[in-house]
């Protein structure tokens, strides 16, 4: 019998220290999902869609390129979590449904996560700019339109004072 050896991790998880077993291989996308992170999708893994995206650190990163075990010690927010945790990205969430930016919804924690990273390192209300900062992540329902309506309102809030 061949028994895949396994290693604990220990990161912090919305917040949250959690303590995780996994092979050594494992991406933290799996690491994730396997301990009821379901807001964490699973499009590609191949870092080609970004649904899968988490910040890690304070900088988004895309889940399924990323080693579970070399996030050992380090800080992990998924959407829900910083919807829960941070007032800019609740408030990014707000206005996704707002602007109509949810479709099927499955891209939409990805595009989120991605969106606060943008607007938390002084993203500006700027399409241009915005549409290269989501240019890593893909929507198949929506056309972008309405995805970047929705940063954009938020970062003209932050520029208007209007959230500090």
């Amino acid at each position: 019998m061949n028994k895949k050896k396994k290693i604990d991790i220990t990161l912090k998880v919305n917040g949250e220290e959690v303590t995780y077993s996994v092979e050594p291989h494992t991406n933290l996308l799996r690491a994730l999902r396997d301990n009821f992170n379901w807001d964490v999708k699973c499009g590609c893994e191949a870092g080609e869609c970004g649904t899968c995206t988490v910040l890690l650190d304070g900088i988004a990163v895309k889940s399924c390129l990323t080693l579970a075990a070399a996030c050992e010690g380090h800080e992990i927010w998924t959407n829900k979590g910083l919807g829960y945790a941070d007032r800019l990205a609740s408030r990014l969430q707000d206005a996704f449904v707002e602007c109509g930016s949810v479709q099927c919804g499955f891209c939409t924690p990805g595009f989120i996560v991605v969106g606060v990273d943008y607007l938390k390192r002084g993203g500006k209300a700027d399409r241009k700019e915005i549409k290269k900062a989501i240019s890593g992540n893909l929507c198949r329902c929506t056309g972008y339109v309405k995805i970047v309506d929705a940063i954009y309102k938020v970062a003209k809030e932050i520029e208007e004072g209007a959230l500090a």
